[in-house]
């Protein structure tokens, strides 16, 4: 089972350059097809959890950041038959970049996040933080 830690960075960007980042990523992507990718989010009593599956993508290969209070999930899936011969009759498969935005709720300590792969499927679990110190406590083992 692989794990990955995940970046977290608390930027303090205006709403107005927050809009100008986004019309300007919008701009440059217009053309660029990316695919979507599916997760299940939910909660438990001590996490905030992320499932998706991910076949043909190793965890190495995923860029998983926390911003703000959103996560982005970003990665490519390589075809592996990329042969310019083949005449598809049916193509539902996704080849080629993909990305999520999740955004998280307030009661969870983002800097513990952990991610692991296992049999195709990405787990992210996040810990909720207990009672009102919105600090968060890392436990130490």
């Amino acid at each position: 089972m692989a794990r990955k830690k995940i970046k977290t960075e608390n930027i303090s960007v205006s709403a107005e350059q927050e809009k100008e980042k986004n019309i300007s990523e919008d701009k440059e992507n217009i053309f660029k097809p990316e695919g979507e990718l599916v997760v299940d989010v939910f909660e438990t009593d001590s996490s905030f959890v992320i499932l998706s599956a991910l076949a043909g993508v190793q965890i190495k290969d995923l860029d998983i950041a926390v911003e703000k209070e959103m996560m982005i999930i970003k990665g490519y899936r390589l075809n592996p038959d990329n042969s310019p011969e083949k005449k598809y009759f049916c193509q539902e498969c996704y080849w080629g970049p993909f990305s999520k935005k999740i955004i998280l709720p307030e009661n969870i300590n983002a800097g513990a996040a952990e991610a692991q792969m296992d049999k195709g499927v990405l787990t992210i679990k996040i810990p909720k933080i207990i009672g009102g110190d919105k600090k968060g406590i890392v436990n130490l083992s």
